[in-house]
């Protein structure tokens, strides 16, 4: 049997019926079940007793992206540029990447997951790239599968390891970034103008994040099978000590 792995959702309001959903990321279940993990959502919108219940069955974790974190989690007056923010989401993550980080829980953070392991542990963000960062780089590039620019990775880096190179071309769907790095955090990948694309904790087993979307890329991208490849046999490895 896989390990279990839980992605994090957003909530989700239906325009046409009004119905509230908890909503998943298709590519992210996609990458998790191919790489050989058994993928379940989250949900936000449940109270911390049941959140933490379905966290301790859980073999891996994978913060997902989305929209934006609500800058007042980490002391920050919100920018005119920065867009719709999810309380609940937001409350909910924190939790998790604590208990996860606590834990030494496999962990995968995307884009927002990857600003959110950051902020979890005491990071800032940059709230617009193409207002508050002087580059020529897209970094909100469509469709998602674009190869949008490349990053350099730290080759010393636990990422470098998994990815079997230090530079690489990536997607790239974001206009939030890190800003200041978190403490623990080691920073180990930049895109071309400066913008923050990787970081780990080096002392964790596998907690690791990247800005770009590897789910959208894994099935041409043999790289980004790789990561995921990594992450599963990590959860794998932590279900059976």
């Amino acid at each position: 049997m896989g390990p279990l792995i839980g992605i994090t959702t957003s909530n989700y309001v239906s325009p046409a019926t009004g119905w509230h959903f908890n909503r998943g990321y298709v590519g992210c279940i996609q990458a998790i079940a191919e790489a050989g993990g058994l993928p379940v959502l989250i949900p936000v919108s449940v109270d911390a007793e049941t959140r933490q219940q379905i966290y301790q069955r859980l073999d891996g974790l994978l913060l997902s992206g989305g929209e934006d974190i609500n800058p007042t989690v980490y002391g920050a007056a919100q920018h005119p540029a920065t867009g719709k923010v999810d309380a609940e989401r937001d409350r909910a993550e924190l939790q998790l990447v604590r208990w996860a980080v606590e834990d030494d829980l496999p962990t995968l953070a995307i884009c927002r997951g990857h600003q959110m392991l950051n902020v979890a542990l005491g990071g800032t963000l940059i709230q617009d790239v193409p207002s508050q960062v002087q580059t020529t780089i897209n970094h909100h590039c469509l469709p998602r599968n674009a190869l949008a620019h490349t990053v350099e990775v730290d080759p010393a880096s636990r990422l470098a390891a998994i990815l079997g190179t230090t530079h690489l071309p990536v997607n790239s769907v974001h206009h939030q970034s890190v800003e200041q790095p978190a403490p623990a955090l080691r920073v180990t990948a930049y895109a071309p103008d400066g913008v923050l694309e990787g970081t780990e904790l080096p002392d964790k087993t596998f907690i690791l994040s990247v800005q770009w979307h590897p789910e959208d890329l894994f099935r041409e991208h043999e790289v980004m099978r790789r990561l995921f490849g990594a992450f599963i046999e990590a959860a794998r490895a932590g279900r059976a000590a």
